[in-house]
């Protein structure tokens, strides 16, 4: 039963992936781009190396000879898993889950023009002139994003025209890896959007986690609350959504499918083939298993018959406020420790840059979601990153 994985990229969300898999016996080497990331502080070995270098993960991964192979991060040269597969390696979820959704053209056209899912308008561009005829084609106000990201990096509306060079110059600044292309697309006017957090596995039993609300600023997530309430007929649809997508990407694992909710339906919006960082709020208790407890027993094939919610729950970011090359200092947490039924993680990130996010708060219970959020945000709020 005891499989040797190695962990590609090692944050906050690696780190309780490696909880979960060691609590089933598993063997992890968390793998990043810098010493004492969140993971590699609780997995039995690491290695440090640039992840874009196709001759560096060779070696790493020749070197440890890994059972699976877990990609948890985007910036990562993942056209090399198509040959890891046809070496015998297991990819999870499958190589072409992780190339195709690590770049938003590859898993939009996916899901639009092969799959038919409803999806914003939007269009290709690889310089400032293309992003200008991308802006008429979608229509102002639109949102620009780099086609390789995450947590929001490099994403901005464009509410004018006079816009436009901003968030071309903001994209490619945020851009992850060395793709420098950005998608714009139309601005859904939307009532609300929601994480769908799909459980592929090997028996063919795709199950689906209640759904998640959740709210962002700065193209990044600051609460998340499970369940969001809303209507029984778009649930379906979303779920059929990400049942198609999944199925067309193929492979096991926990799946952060996210979805708009507007006036004309649903839209699908974005595609992530690992936990996602919404469904952090899972580790209120709020299923039986947690989104790392489901991917880890994904993973290494053991079913799971059903995810219910057991209780409401919300969940709220702890932020730094500036940039710190040392390890910060952490206060608050005996006053964020007197709410009843909260709870908080500190990631243990060795350094800070302005909205990094260092930690969570949680929040749980059978109190109405909004009253648990406030809860969630009060809880934070006492937590100081110095």
């Amino acid at each position: 039963m005891r499989k040797k994985i190695l962990l590609l990229g090692s944050g906050e969300l690696g780190k309780e992936l490696v909880i979960a898999l060691q609590r089933l016996g598993q063997y992890i080497i968390a793998v990043d781009n810098y010493k004492d990331a969140p993971a590699m502080q609780v997995s039995q070995e690491f290695e440090v190396i640039n992840m874009l270098d196709g001759n560096e993960l060779d070696r790493i991964v020749k070197k440890h000879n890994p059972d699976f192979i877990v990609p948890e991060v985007e910036s990562i040269r993942t056209e090399r898993f198509y040959e890891y597969e046809k070496q015998g390696f297991i990819v999870i979820p499958s190589a072409k889950a992780a190339n195709f959704t690590m770049n938003r053209k590859s898993i939009r056209d996916l899901a639009c023009k092969k799959l038919g899912l409803q999806t914003a308008k939007y269009k290709y561009a690889s310089s400032y002139e293309e992003l200008i005829e991308g802006v008429k084609f979608t229509g102002i106000p639109c949102v620009v994003k780099p086609l390789m990201s995450s947590s929001g990096k490099g994403q901005s509306i464009i509410k004018n025209k006079s816009d436009i060079k901003r968030a071309w110059n903001q994209a490619l600044k945020g851009s992850r890896g060395d793709l420098m292309e950005v998608i714009v697309e139309e601005f859904i006017s939307f009532d609300y959007e929601i994480t769908l957090l799909t459980l592929t596995q090997n028996n063919d039993n795709t199950l689906f986690c209640p759904p998640i609300g959740h709210r962002q600023e700065r193209g990044d997530y600051q609460q998340s609350w499970q369940p969001m309430k809303m209507d029984e007929n778009h649930l379906k649809l979303a779920q059929e959504m990400a049942y198609k997508v999944t199925k067309a990407l193929g492979g096991s694992g926990i799946w952060g499918v996210e979805f708009f909710i507007g006036k004309y339906g649903v839209y699908f919006s974005e595609l992530s083939p690992r936990p996602h960082d919404t469904g952090m709020v899972t580790l209120a208790g709020t299923q039986n298993y947690s989104e790392f407890e489901l991917h880890a027993r994904a993973i290494l094939g053991i079913p799971v018959i059903s995810i219910p919610l057991i209780q409401n729950g919300a969940s709220a970011v702890i932020l730094a406020q500036r940039n710190n090359e040392n390890y910060p200092k952490i206060t608050g947490i005996e006053k964020a420790a007197s709410y009843i039924n909260t709870d908080f993680k500190i990631f243990g990130k060795p350094n800070t840059r302005k909205y990094r996010r260092m930690g969570i708060s949680l929040a749980y219970g059978n109190e109405n979601i909004q009253k648990l959020v406030d809860k969630a945000k009060k809880v934070a709020s006492e937590i100081k990153i110095i």
